[in-house]
């Protein structure tokens, strides 16, 4: 069930690395967020049923990190959210889908749809920067292989970390498909970046002198997601 154009909210293609020593190939996989008012904070549904590994639960506590050094510096945030690699049920292990799994917690968050036509790797820390990953050549073909099963539309393509560019050696077949503009591959620093991709909207991620979010952009719709939650917090106390 993965979606390879469109537009969804909080829904995104994830991508994972799979094999053994002598074959390795990578999958894309839905990652899907629900975000509502609640104190329990971000959910990780693989962690609950024991599938998640070490460092792909410290992944999940970094997003913590970066929403409330974003929203909540003067306030706890009133957040409950679930998030969850759908339909795999094998042990899931690593942090290269923390940007991924950052960028639907946005996209639930501020109702803003992200296009389903790309795919997205790439870790995140706490200040949103985004950092390399392993297994990116495997990454990009694996989805490129998916869309065109599906047939490519000149849309499709994948985010990848800007220090990943290096080590870019990719099948002929792709490269051809890039060189003729029917696939694509982005190379991001930071979150704000990804998700402007990803939505076609502002991110606006500074703040003015007054402190304020610009206006109608997505770090401004999340901050005012937000401030509803704190108001529905009260009358529920």
């Amino acid at each position: 069930m993965v979606d390879t154009d469109g537009f969804r909210v909080g829904q995104i293609n994830g991508l994972a690395v799979m094999g053994a020593r002598d074959s390795i190939f990578g999958i894309p996989t839905k990652i899907t967020a629900q975000t509502y008012v609640g104190k329990s904070g971000i959910m990780n549904i693989e962690r609950e049923t024991s599938l998640s590994g070490q460092i792909h639960n410290k992944g999940m506590m970094i997003l913590n990190g970066f929403l409330s050094g974003e929203f909540a510096k003067n306030r706890p945030i009133p957040l409950s959210a679930s998030i969850t690699f759908e339909q795999t049920y094998s042990h899931i292990d690593g942090d290269s889908a923390s940007s991924t799994e950052l960028y639907v917690l946005l996209s639930s968050l501020a109702e803003v749809p992200i296009n389903q036509s790309i795919a997205v790797t790439g870790s995140v820390n706490q200040w949103g920067e985004i950092q390399p990953i392993g297994g990116v050549n495997e990454k990009i073909e694996g989805f490129y292989h998916i869309c065109k099963e599906r047939v490519l539309t000149g849309k499709q393509g994948v985010i990848i970390p800007k220090q990943n560019v290096k080590n870019l050696m990719l099948e002929n077949e792709v490269v051809d498909a890039i060189k003729r503009g029917q696939f694509h591959i982005w190379a991001v620093g930071h979150i704000a970046e990804g998700i402007e991709i990803l939505s076609g909207e502002s991110a606006g991620n500074n703040r003015d002198q007054n402190g304020q979010f610009p206006a109608d952009s997505i770090f401004s719709k999340v901050e005012a997601r937000f401030n509803r939650m704190y108001e529905s917090a009260k009358v529920t106390k």
